[in-house]
């Protein structure tokens, strides 16, 4: 089992990173990739932050969201929870996380009692909420009048041809359950200044060679709660984005670090460098 995380571990990534793609495909193939290293390095939660202050980008904005959170959301609850958009055309090619909450069993019969699992409100009934968990027939929610298409998360309590469940919190599952797809409506700076995180971490291929914070980092990483990583644009680092807030990236961040040193080609693309940093990141905190 892919055990969770016992502190929240978020990224942060700038909406300009399709901005340089002209075709939604391979936007699409970009975007997938990112949720993919998300799930394999057990993110919590993916923040979307505007960069290029002034110009437009709801529309990138909304494709990276779109297809982050279906991308998430588990298969069997997919259609029904997204019906037909033009950001998910291509959602085909989008590779799968496999992580606990896409279960591929789909026959009640194999259920475990305390098995968790993601479900989506069908009905309501006299007797409580009937709700899509991927098996032949819903389930029943006893007791609770949920609306209609609410995505909810449960637990096995009863076996059987009618089994049954009860509502659960994600908080209280021990697997890596996912990540939540935040969009944000203010700049890198603000968010940082929010003090929602112990720890900040910015990527920059102008920052502190990694190996040489390894230590002091990995002991900062251990004594927080709430971690965030951060990355840069195709066309401008953390610190061009935050310099149009007036502010230094030295400011916001309490470590920046370049986790690809010595790289080989004049730029390191955004998901290039959620794998390198991630995976380096994940050693050095083991």
């Amino acid at each position: 089992m892919m055990r969770r995380r016992d502190h929240k571990l978020a990224v942060a990534i700038p909406v300009s990173i399709v901005s340089d793609i002209p075709h939604l495909r391979e936007k699409t193939l970009k975007i997938g990739l990112i949720g993919r290293a998300a799930a394999i390095f057990r993110v919590t939660e993916i923040i979307v932050f505007p960069d290029n202050l002034g110009t437009n980008q709801k529309r990138d904005r909304n494709l990276i969201v779109t297809i982050l959170s279906y991308m998430e959301t588990p298969q069997y609850l997919r259609k029904r929870l997204f019906k037909i958009k033009p950001e998910l055309r291509y959602a085909g090619i989008l590779p799968p996380l496999r992580t606990p909450h896409h279960p591929l069993e789909k026959r009640a019969k194999k259920l475990k009692i305390g098995e968790y699992r993601e479900g989506a409100i069908l009905s309501v009934t006299e007797s409580g909420s009937l709700v899509d968990i991927g098996v032949e027939r819903p389930v029943l929610i006893p007791d609770k009048k949920l609306p209609v298409n609410k995505r909810v998360t449960i637990r096995i309590t009863k076996l059987g041809k009618h089994p049954r469940v009860t509502l659960a919190n994600r908080e209280e599952i021990e697997a890596y359950w996912g990540y939540t797809v935040t969009s944000s409506k203010v700049s890198f700076g603000q968010l940082t200044k929010s003090h929602a995180y112990d720890l900040v971490v910015a990527t920059s291929k102008i920052g502190t060679p990694l190996t040489q914070v390894t230590d002091e980092l990995a002991e900062r990483w251990k004594k927080s709660r709430r971690v965030l990583v951060a990355f840069g644009a195709p066309t401008q680092g953390l610190q061009e984005i935050v310099a149009e807030e007036n502010l230094r990236l030295d400011e916001v961040a309490d470590f920046i670090v370049n986790t690809i040193p010595d790289q080989g080609t004049e730029t390191v693309r955004t998901e290039e460098a959620l794998y390198a940093s991630l995976a380096l990141l994940n050693t050095i905190i083991r």
